[in-house]
C-alpha cells in the first residue's frame, strides 16, 4: 500500500523590510527641521537628542551627517551641529530660476523618451503622494522627499543624468518644504503632478513642458510670500 502523499506546506511567510534605526532617527530629525519645530539655529546636541529618541549616540550622529550633506544642518569646530538657516532670498530666487530653465524642457524629453514602466512608475509615485497629502501634518516631510523624488524620476525618464544629479544636489524640495508647513502646498502639487504625468504618458511633449513651467512657477507663488514673511 502506497503512502499518502503529503500534504502541499503552505508558503513561508515573509518578512517585510523594515528601515533601519538610523533611517528611522533621520526621518524623525527630517520631519522636525522641515516642520521648523527644530528651527533655524537651534543646537543639535548628540547627547540630548539620543535621549530624547531613546538611542545611542551611534544613529543619531549618522542622520546628523545625512542631514549635513543635505544643508538642512550645519557643524562648526567646538560648537557642533545646529539647524541651517533657512534660504536667502538670492537662493530662492535662482533656485526657481533654474528650475524653471530645466525642468520643462526636462518634461518634454520625458515625453518623448520615457519607458512605459517609467510612465507606471510616476503614476504610482503620484498615487502615493495624493495618500500623504490626505494627512499633511503626520507626512509633510515624507511628502517633500516624494517630491524630490518625483521631479528626479522625471529626469531619469528623459535620459538626462545631469539633470538628475543637479536636482538631487540641490536638496531643493526640502529646503522649499521649510518655508511654508501648510497642506495645501502638497494639495496643490499633487494636482499638478497629475497633469504632468498625463501629458508625459499621452506623448505630447508640448503639453508636459507647459505642465512642468505652470507648476514651477505655482510653487513659486505657493513659497513666496511666506519666504518674504521670514
Amino acid at each position: 500500500m502506497k503512502p499518502a502523499p503529503e500534504a502541499p506546506r503552505p508558503p513561508a511567510p515573509r518578512l517585510m523590510p523594515r528601515p533601519s534605526l538610523g533611517d528611522e532617527v533621520y526621518e524623525l530629525l527630517l520631519a522636525e527641521v522641515i516642520a521648523n519645530r527644530m528651527a533655524p539655529g537651534d543646537r543639535l546636541s548628540v547627547d540630548g537628542l539620543a535621549r530624547q529618541f531613546g538611542v545611542s549616540q551611534t544613529p543619531i550622529r549618522a542622520a546628523l551627517i545625512r542631514l549635513e550633506a543635505e544643508g538642512l544642518v550645519v557643524k562648526k569646530h567646538n560648537s557642533g551641529y545646529s539647524v541651517a538657516d533657512q534660504l536667502s532670498a538670492t537662493r530662492f530666487r535662482d533656485t526657481y530660476d533654474f528650475r524653471l530653465l530645466v525642468e520643462p524642457a526636462t518634461a518634454a524629453a520625458a515625453a518623448r523618451h520615457a519607458t512605459p514602466a517609467q510612465i507606471e512608475a510616476l503614476r504610482t509615485a503620484t498615487l502615493r503622494m495624493g495618500k500623504l497629502s490626505s494627512d499633511t501634518k503626520a507626512n509633510y516631510s515624507r511628502f517633500a522627499v516624494a517630491d524630490a523624488e518625483f521631479h528626479g524620476q522625471i529626469a531619469e525618464a528623459a535620459g538626462n543624468e545631469i539633470v538628475r544629479e543637479s536636482l538631487h544636489r540641490l536638496y531643493t524640495h526640502m529646503h522649499l518644504f521649510r518655508l511654508r508647513y501648510h497642506a495645501t502646498v502638497a494639495v496643490d502639487a499633487v494636482n499638478e503632478h497629475d497633469a504632468i504625468v498625463a501629458a508625459i504618458a499621452a506623448r505630447d511633449a508640448r503639453g508636459a513642458e507647459t505642465a512642468m513651467r505652470a507648476h514651477i512657477e505655482a510653487s513659486r507663488r505657493r513659497m513666496e510670500p511666506c519666504f518674504n514673511e521670514t
